[in-house]
C-alpha cells in the first residue's frame, strides 16, 4: 500500500538524465473490460516510444503479466531502462495520463494521500457497534462492542427481549438505561479501538437519533476528528460501510478544498502568509517558506530549476541566477509539488474551483 515513505522515495528519485516514465490508469474492470484497459494504456506509452521502448515494454509485461485488476486505480513508475519500477495500487480511480520527466510524477498520488489517508467510521445502534480502521480506502483492522440484550420489563414480574439489536424504539425507562449504558461502554471501547490508529476523520453510521445521543459521549480526542454520519443498518457489509465513507470523504473533502481556497485567498488580500500566482508560489518553495501548496488539477507550465539549491522559476527575469546555471523542466509544478513535499510541507490538488482558477491556478499558504 503507497506510503508517506513511498512518496519520500519518489520525489527524491533522479533519473540520471535517462527520466523517468509515470503512467496512472483507471483500472475498474467492473466498468470497461481488461483488454479496453491495455489498450489505453499502449495508446498512453505511444507518447514516450520511441525514446523510452524499454520503460514503455517494461509496464506492458507489467499490465499483461502481473498485474491482478482487483482495485480500481493503478500508478506506475518506470526509469533507467525498466531497472526502477515501481507499482502501486488504488482505492480510487486515476485519470489516465502519462508524463515524461526527470523524477517522477506524484501530483495525482499527492491528491491521494491528502483525500483518503487514515480514516475512521463507527457504525452504533442501541445495543453497540463496529468499529473500522480504513487507508486509502482499504480496512486496515476492525473490532466490534456487544453489549447487554435491550428487554421490554412488562407491568409485573419478568420481561421479554425486543431483540438483541434493539428493534424496539422509544421503549420505556429500563430500556433507555441499557441503551444508554450500551452506548458509553460503546463509546470507549471505540476510543480504546482508535487510540493508537492515527485517523484523521471519523464518519459515524446508524439512525439519526442513535448517531446524535452516540456523539454525545465521544471522548475529545474522537470529537475533534468527526467529519459527518450517515444512515446505514448496523448489519450492513463492510463493503457497503466502505463505500459510504468514501462517498462522504469525497463530500468533506470538497467542502474543505472550498474552505482551504478561501482562507489561502483572504490570507493574500491581507498581505499575510500567504501567495498566488505562479512566480510567487515558485519564489515562496525556493525560499523553504511552503507549508501548503495548492494547485489547480491538470495544471502544467514548463519553467527551470537548479537541482542543487532547489531553486525553482518560471519567468528567467525573475531569477537572480543565468540561465546557464539552470536546468530546463518540463513541468515546473510538478518540481514545486516534488520540493514541496520533500520539505515537509504539504501538496493540494484541487479541481473545479473557480477561484483558484481566477488566481492563477496555484498559491500557498506559508509557514511565515
Amino acid at each position: 500500500m503507497f506510503s508517506q515513505e513511498h512518496m519520500q522515495e519518489l520525489v527524491t528519485y533522479e533519473g540520471n538524465g535517462r527520466g523517468v516514465v509515470s503512467v496512472y490508469l483507471d483500472t475498474d474492470s467492473t466498468r470497461q473490460s481488461v483488454e479496453a484497459i491495455k489498450l489505453t494504456a499502449r495508446g498512453l506509452l505511444k507518447e514516450v516510444q520511441p525514446q523510452h521502448d524499454e520503460e514503455a515494454q517494461a509496464i506492458e509485461r507489467y499490465l499483461d503479466l502481473s498485474y491482478d485488476w482487483s482495485k480500481p486505480g493503478l500508478a506506475l513508475f518506470c526509469g533507467k531502462g525498466g531497472s526502477f519500477f515501481r507499482a502501486y495500487r488504488s482505492p480510487v480511480a486515476f485519470r489516465n495520463r502519462v508524463r515524461l520527466s526527470s523524477r517522477p510524477y506524484v501530483k495525482p498520488l499527492a491528491h491521494l494521500l491528502d483525500h483518503y489517508a487514515h480514516f475512521g467510521v463507527i457504525v452504533i445502534d442501541r445495543v453497540g457497534g463496529r468499529f473500522y480502521e480504513y487507508h486509502l480506502g482499504e480496512l486496515q483492522a476492525s473490532d466490534d462492542y456487544v453489549g447487554d440484550e435491550i428487554r421490554r420489563v412488562k407491568d409485573g414480574a419478568g420481561s421479554s427481549a425486543v431483540g438483541r439489536r434493539g428493534g424496539g424504539g422509544g421503549g420505556g425507562k429500563h430500556e433507555d438505561e441499557v441503551a444508554a449504558r450500551n452506548m458509553r461502554e460503546c463509546a470507549a471501547s471505540a476510543n480504546k479501538f482508535f487510540a493508537e490508529r492515527p485517523i484523521r476523520r471519523l464518519f459515524l453510521g446508524g439512525t439519526n437519533e442513535n448517531v446524535a445521543q452516540f456523539r454525545e459521549l465521544l471522548p475529545r480526542q474522537l470529537l475533534s476528528c468527526l467529519a459527518g454520519s450517515f444512515p446505514v443498518d448496523i448489519e450492513a457489509g463492510e463493503p457497503e460501510v466502505r463505500q459510504r465513507a468514501l462517498n462522504m470523504l469525497r463530500e468533506v473533502n470538497a467542502e474543505r478544498e472550498a474552505r482551504l481556497v478561501d482562507r489561502m485567498l483572504t490570507l493574500n488580500a491581507q498581505g499575510a502568509n500567504a501567495v498566488t500566482g505562479l512566480d510567487d508560489t515558485l519564489q515562496a518553495i525556493s525560499d523553504k517558506r511552503v507549508e501548503t501548496l495548492i494547485i489547480s488539477d491538470g495544471y502544467r507550465v514548463p519553467g527551470y530549476v537548479q537541482e542543487s539549491s532547489g531553486f525553482l522559476v518560471a519567468n528567467l527575469a525573475r531569477s537572480p541566477l543565468a540561465e546557464s546555471e539552470l536546468s530546463e523542466a518540463a513541468d515546473v509544478v510538478e518540481a514545486a509539488v516534488a520540493q514541496t513535499v520533500a520539505q515537509g510541507g504539504h501538496v493540494e490538488v484541487i479541481s473545479e474551483n473557480p477561484y483558484l482558477e481566477d488566481a492563477g491556478r496555484i498559491g500557498a499558504i506559508l509557514r511565515y
